[in-house]
């Protein structure tokens, strides 16, 4: 392995990652801001609308294990180069809609992804010793994993096997059920919406849903530090627990001045990913550190099939009582149920989530004692 340069290529692959997700999370925002326009066009039912964004939200969740399968086997670049923010790209997408139409809208989005899939192609690598270099901060010199051989599919589908034989699996994956339908299956494709039927303008929802991306990363950020050094089954029932309020003070919100929505953006935006880096850490110590990635992709499928289940809900519900009230309140007291699961996944611990002296350094950047040394690797909670 050659020296790296002053600049790790690292970094690059981080950059090229960052724009990729940015690009994504645009795309995924703009069924919000065509539901009414499309409405308003075709006559078309807002719970059509919302089946139709259900099921946009169930295919981008179903896709994930086999999308992680098959970098694993063919690694990230051409798999991204196939495959290939909400700060953005929300409220040009509303202005876009009200000054130019939806067409204009969805052609621009679509050129803009389509221009950057050569830089994908052309700037990513799957591993750093394609370009003879060692991982980022490793000093070891130890040799990279094997590439991991055998169909794809097989191995999505053995790793969901072997690990949903745990009840805590169960649990992490019914909180994060909880997580999809009260984040991107109705806020992320109602608030514009119900904004809308309040009498403010496009933009000024769109705005609102893109304030609270803003307030999601710092959110986000403070919620990986603490995942470091809190319970973390604490920390995600108090996140589920605020959520939930917030969506049953949203309803009310409407009827208030421009602070009242303000309000609910920064208080929801700062909780909308923070339970991630918990969740993520939960499952590691459930599936083992080796199945992590492609068992996040598992549970990022049964996070969309609640956000799916919520984007056609809260149509249904908007139809049938000319009001969003119930579909955000049913939010939020899912929310709380969803806390209370978080509170009871420690109880079902197997091998499988056990870890090693080696990996629980790695965890938390000091040994440890492992099962083996009957201080329970639990304590990285």
């Amino acid at each position: 392995m050659r020296a790296p340069a002053k600049l790790h290529y690292a970094w690059i692959v981080a950059a090229v990652t960052f724009v990729v997700l940015l690009l994504t999370a645009g795309i995924r925002a703009a069924p919000g801001v065509l539901i009414v326009p499309l409405e308003d066009e075709f006559h078309w039912s807002r719970s059509t609308i919302s089946f139709a964004v259900g099921v946009n939200l169930l295919l981008y969740g179903l896709i994930g294990p086999f999308a992680a399968a098959l970098i694993d086997r063919f690694g990230v670049r051409r798999t991204m180069a196939v495959a290939a923010g909400q700060l953005i790209f929300l409220p040009t997408m509303a202005s876009l809609v009200t000054h130019a139409g939806w067409r204009p809208m969805s052609l621009l989005l679509a050129g803009t992804v389509a221009a950057f899939v050569p830089l994908i192609a052309l700037l990513m690598r799957d591993r750093p010793e394609d370009l003879g270099l060692a991982p980022y901060g490793d000093k070891s010199g130890a040799r990279p994993a094997p590439v991991p051989e055998g169909n794809p599919l097989t191995l999505a589908f053995r790793a969901f096997a072997e690990s949903a034989r745990s009840r805590d699996f169960w649990l992490i994956a019914g909180s994060y059920f909880v997580c999809g339908a009260s984040t991107n299956g109705l806020i992320g494709t109602h608030l514009i919406p119900a904004c809308i039927d309040h009498g403010l303008a496009e933009v000024a929802g769109a705005g609102l849903l893109a304030a609270t991306g803003v307030f999601s990363f710092f959110g986000g950020t403070l919620s990986g530090w603490l995942s470091d050094r809190w319970d973390n089954r604490l920390l995600l029932a108090w996140y589920y627990g605020l959520r939930g309020l917030s969506l049953l003070y949203l309803p009310f919100a409407f009827d208030m001045s421009v602070y009242g929505l303000s309000l609910f953006t920064v208080f929801y935006g700062l909780d909308w990913i923070a339970g991630v880096p918990s969740t993520v850490r939960l499952l590691t110590r459930v599936v083992g550190i080796e199945r992590t990635g492609i068992m996040v992709a598992w549970i990022t499928v049964i996070h969309q099939v609640g956000g799916a289940s919520a984007a056609y809900l809260g149509g249904v519900l908007r139809i049938s009582f000319g009001t969003y009230l119930e579909a955000f309140l049913l939010a939020g007291l899912l929310c709380f149920g969803a806390a209370l699961m978080s509170l009871l996944i420690g109880g079902g611990i197997g091998t499988a989530g056990r870890l090693s002296h080696r990996d629980v350094a790695g965890l938390r950047g000091r040994s440890r004692r492992c099962h083996r040394g009957c201080r329970p690797c639990w304590s990285l909670s």
